[in-house]
């Protein structure tokens, strides 16, 4: 697991790189790499867990003609060697990353659908003076790159971009209106202007001064509704055994978050099969009432692992800006993951867990609102859907609005989900938190910068995913979750988090193997008579107990009406002054005092929920787009206003 970064195109400059690779040490604190030739330079920072001795990047094919810089792992590595090998292939290292050189050469840009893995690298083909940056399937591993018609700039993290001064550091107006309504940026670009991401599944390829993006890889398209549930049930406990013993290799020290429900515990029952008692296990709890840290020491004794925990401090947002640094966005609920994977660091170098459990089999509260309906949604047409019901949900938001009840808000929310039956990318962004369709919300929460701007609507990111009416409405909520909230949001922050304290972070469910046989599963057997993961569970039967297979989700996460009794209120009241606020222009002070306040309420999450975010915003602007270079973390205290 490394850090990548490199530039392509005239006057590439090994110094820029250089710098470009200080930026993200953190991602490799073992080692670094560079080599350059007219017109490409690739630089790489090395965090060691395969082939401690001989893995060093760049590497190269036996005549230097392909060169690659590499983030991730290949997990079928041996077998894809085994074969090239018999193909005539020579190896110069032992490591994972060769694999890709030789791939390339042997199969060309077909190469990169055969990999098993999670990977986002850089190849550079001297002969056809082409580049290619390539992201994994599901999207685990970020790529960024900035593009000015000349230079193709890319990096592991947008921090290394702006190590090269031509790179314009600008607020993404749209971008930043997405994450404000659903808490993530749903595609390809970031909250700054002009830096994008590479895709999951596609591949960038650069040459002639000529830029074009192509897919490699879809989800699969149609589900076997003709097997049974019992052989349902023992491809996922299979798919997953492989997958976990394939993610296992290493030559570092590993270990496995546990949360104590059903994911995490099955990651456990399957890694302890080839580790026994060497199996480490991490444990966070949060000093709240949702803590799992009982429900984690079960699942480690009936296991045996060598099991570790720790606790949340009281004034947890005093780390607030350390996490804005490494994840580049002002997330909500990125803490705990952090101080997690801080804490894990100290006993291993890789950790597995268990995000994409929730994607695959339908896991969330989100899941259970929307299948009941998905018979009703479909009939609905769209004269009722544009008409009375539209009417019914402007007439909710405007009389709670009047009333100015604030604590009534999942009331009013709760009217205008089921009034927007019949558009099925409207029911999915209200449950994911936007707000957006209220068109006077945008006068209530900005402030003249952003208010004054025709903004995209938050919708419009998601109404491709649902608009094939033969396909259930759970099926198609779990494809738009698959392809934009979990590369863009969960696996953005897995990442991020962990490569901060040089830990790797894998994810088994999110092996192809189990993601392919996992869509070939009609909805009606992952969620089961308002049952979630009900295939999953099944599959488990025997192997977890009954306490951890019927346990209730609580989801890895602070409570916002907790954390606004904590520290969230004063950091709030400290950091978003008046004068502040009115200056930068993007909210309105008005809404944020009359949050600060109103009576502490738990009704009142998702006010504290936007209140968490423009604390975070102004530590970004400050951060990454004040005049001058950008700034490392300071102690909270030194954006007080």
């Amino acid at each position: 697991m490394c850090g990548i970064t490199g530039v392509v195109g005239p006057g590439a400059e090994e110094s820029v790189v250089r710098k470009m690779m200080s930026a993200i040490r953190h991602r490799g604190p073992d080692d670094e790499g560079l080599w350059a030739a007219p017109g490409v330079c690739l630089g790489h920072r090395r965090l060691s867990v395969i082939d401690l001795d001989t893995g060093q990047q760049p590497i190269h094919n036996e005549d230097r003609s392909v060169w690659v810089v590499y983030n991730g792992e290949i997990y079928d590595f041996r077998e894809q060697r085994s074969d090239l090998e018999a193909r005539g292939h020579t190896f110069y290292t032992r490591s994972d990353t060769e694999v890709i050189v030789h791939l390339y050469e042997e199969y060309g840009e077909e190469a990169f659908g055969r990999l098993n893995g999670m990977f986002a690298f850089a190849l550079w083909d001297a002969r056809k003076r082409t580049a290619f940056l390539v992201r994994d399937r599901a999207g685990i591993k970020p790529l960024h790159y900035h593009w000015d018609g000349e230079q193709l700039r890319f990096a592991s993290e947008i921090k290394a971009l702006f190590a090269d001064p031509a790179v314009p550091r600008r607020p993404h107006p749209d971008a930043m209106h997405a994450f404000l309504n659903v808490r993530y940026v749903p595609d390809h670009s970031t909250l700054f202007e002009d830096i994008q991401r590479v895709p999951p599944a596609h591949y960038l390829r650069v040459r002639d001064r000529a830029l074009s993006l192509q897919r490699y890889w879809t989800l699969p398209g149609e589900v076997d509704r003709e097997t049974k549930e019992e052989r349902w049930a023992e491809g996922v406990r299979d798919c997953l055994e492989r997958s976990v013993k394939r993610q296992l290799v290493s030559d570092v020290p590993l270990g496995v978050y546990l949360s104590g429900g059903i994911d995490s515990s099955s990651l456990v029952a399957n890694a302890s099969q080839e580790m026994g008692s060497q199996l480490q296990t991490f444990t966070l709890g949060f000093n709240e009432p949702s803590d799992e840290l009982a429900d984690a020491r079960r699942v480690s004794d009936l296991f045996h692992t060598d099991h570790h925990e720790t606790t949340l401090a009281l004034d947890p947002l005093q780390r607030l800006p350390e996490v804005i640094w490494h994840v580049e966005e002002p997330k909500v609920n990125v803490l705990q993951g952090y101080l997690l994977a801080a804490f894990a660091r100290q006993h291993v170098t890789v950790a597995l867990g268990g995000l994409g459990g929730d994607e695959l089999f339908a896991g969330y509260d989100i899941h259970r609102y929307m299948a009941p309906l998905q018979g009703v949604h479909r009939h609905v047409p769209g004269f009722l859907a544009n008409g009375p019901l539209e009417w019914a949900s402007r007439l909710a938001f405007s009389a709670q609005e009047g009333a100015g009840l604030l604590r009534l808000h999942e009331h009013r929310l709760g009217v205008q989900w089921l009034a927007s039956l019949g558009r099925g990318a409207r029911m999915y962004t209200l449950l994911r938190n936007a707000w957006d369709h209220n068109a006077s919300m945008q006068r209530r929460i900005y402030g003249p910068d952003l208010a004054s701007r025709s903004l995209r609507p938050v919708e419009s990111y998601f109404e491709s995913y649902f608009q094939d009416s033969r396909r259930p409405l759970l099926e198609q909520t779990l494809r738009a979750e698959f392809e934009t909230k979990m590369p863009n949001d969960f696996l953005v922050n897995e990442d991020r988090v962990s490569m901060a304290h040089g830990l790797e972070a894998r994810v088994p469910f999110l092996d192809h193997e189990m993601v392919d046989y996992a869509w070939s599963i009609p909805s009606q057997f992952k969620l089961h008579r308002g049952k979630s993961k009900y295939i999953l569970k099944r599959a488990m039967q025997g192997i977890l107990t009954p306490q951890v297979l019927e346990k209730p989700k609580w989801g890895f996460t602070f409570s916002s009406y907790h954390q606004f009794g904590k520290d969230l209120k004063t950091a709030a009241e400290r950091i978003l002054t008046r004068e502040r606020v009115e200056e930068v222009g993007w909210f309105n002070p008005a809404w944020i005092r009359s949050v600060l306040e109103h009576p502490p309420h738990p009704r009142m999450r998702w006010h504290y929920f936007m209140l968490w975010m423009m604390v975070g915003f102004e530590v970004w602007r400050q951060m990454f787009l004040a005049p001058g270079a950008i700034q490392e973390p300071q102690p909270l205290a030194a954006y007080y206003g």
